[in-house]
């Protein structure tokens, strides 16, 4: 099958890439089941688990908050000798918890009174986070080894389209599930446990040689020190790559602090189902499918800052369409799945919103630095998503108790104009040095 898709896409790969790309492909394909189940999980907690706000932005909090642990693993990862079977192991200790879920309530009943569940789910998806401590820096430089410069941008979107297609099918099959049992993710989330740790195998098959042997000489405070010092120099000597991060950091408060009050507001303003949520999903997924190969080829010729402003524009203007909902309810219902009018709108800018970040966040930081160094960049990126997510997603979710639906999204759009007029001003007058 994969290689039917090499023919199809008539890709100018051979050797090594092509082996990359078959288990790059391979890889997103058994994520894509993953992200399709994980898609719903907030739903699945408020709405089935009777789970609480603030708990639902610890949960999602949770996905981000691990990347500040990342100022001890990165000098951690560069002394592992044996990177594919220490990435096996990852895989095993961080998916294997969830299929303990096997073992939740199958009622409401069962779970009116009994928060220790909640608790029991939020340690389980914590250790599933842990993995991208390892995983996400690792794939940046397993493709940035692997794959050409010419090829990069466009091989990944490529890889992600894929992904995005199994998720999106996984998603509404998934929703669909629910609505007829509330409770089948006691029975889903220990299929995803195994496919979780596959996927992971057949990402740790792609070939990696250290340039050299690595051997330990430093203490663990002597790395964390060795971590703080490399992330430090390269946002202090890089301008143009601090600049990139400042404006992040604003783009993720936005994010952050909506985030979860995005679910809240589905389930209590909009009173959506689960099939309602799928397919409001998948069909944002579906325009980002369709613009990923566009935009993957446009970041191999665009500096990330312009391709910035895109992104930041997209996911202001989804957020705007979403706030006037409450105003604007009118709808219609097509086999129980209720469809807003201004969420039409909310659909096409969140697509193009998907279709450009999944890019600029997994692969834009690779652009400010050289080859060898795009772990590192990609680190230093991820340990900030996990600076801000220690006070954005339980922040926005007390600004939402004490104002309400309009004025959270109000701010988080402002947070979204500076992050884009900072990206125009970096641009006007920074320029990018990859020799760095």
């Amino acid at each position: 099958m994969i290689s039917m898709g090499l023919r199809f896409w008539k890709l100018n790969i051979c050797c090594n890439e092509r082996k990359t790309f078959r288990l790059h492909l391979a890889y997103s394909a058994i994520e894509g089941v993953v992200l399709g189940v994980l898609a719903l999980n907030e739903f699945v907690f408020v709405k089935s688990l009777k789970g609480t706000n603030y708990q639902l932005a610890v949960l999602f909090q949770f996905s981000m908050l691990v990347f500040v642990l990342l100022i001890f693993v990165n000098e951690f990862l560069k002394r592992i000798k044996y990177r594919r079977k220490f990435l096996r192991r990852v895989g095993i200790i961080t998916r294997l918890p969830l299929f303990f879920l096997i073992f939740f309530p199958r009622s409401d009943a069962a779970i009116d009174g009994n928060s220790y569940y909640h608790i029991i789910f939020l340690i389980i998806f914590l250790i599933y986070y842990l993995a991208a401590l390892v995983i996400n820096p690792t794939i940046n430089l397993l493709l940035k080894t692997n794959y050409s410069h010419r090829n990069f941008g466009k091989l990944y979107s490529y890889a992600t389209s894929l992904n995005k297609i199994i998720m999106l099918v996984t998603t509404f099959a998934y929703g669909l599930l629910l609505d007829h049992n509330s409770f089948a993710f006691v029975y889903v989330f220990p299929v995803v446990s195994v496919l979780g740790m596959i996927s992971v195998f057949l990402l740790s098959k792609i070939d990696y040689t250290p340039p050299e042997q690595i051997v330990i000489q430093t203490t663990l405070m002597q790395s964390v020190k060795n971590s703080i010092g490399n992330m430090y120099r390269i946002l202090k000597t890089n301008k143009p790559y601090l600049h990139f991060e400042i404006s992040f950091m604003f783009y993720g408060f936005a994010f952050m602090i909506s985030y979860a009050v995005i679910t809240v507001f589905f389930y209590k303003q909009l009173d959506l189902n689960y099939s309602s949520v799928a397919f409001y999903k998948n069909a944002y997924n579906i325009l980002s499918i369709l613009m990923l190969p566009l935009f993957g080829r446009l970041l191999g010729k665009l500096d990330p800052r312009k391709f910035g402003v895109i992104t930041y524009s997209a996911i202001a203007l989804y957020l705007f369409f979403l706030m006037i909902t409450q105003y604007f309810p009118a709808h219609f219902t097509v086999f129980e799945i209720k469809i807003y009018y201004t969420l039409i709108l909310y659909i096409l800018f969140h697509g193009l919103f998907a279709a450009t970040m999944v890019l600029l966040w997994n692969i834009g930081s690779a652009y400010f630095g050289r080859d060898d160094e795009a772990d590192i960049y990609q680190s230093t990126h991820l340990f900030l998503t996990g600076v801000r997510a220690v006070f954005a997603p339980l922040l926005g979710m007390f600004f939402f108790t004490q104002t309400g639906y309009t004025a959270t999204f109000s701010v988080a759009i402002i947070a979204l104009v500076v992050a884009i007029g900072l990206m125009i001003w970096s641009y006007k007058t920074e320029k990018v040095d990859n020799n760095i």
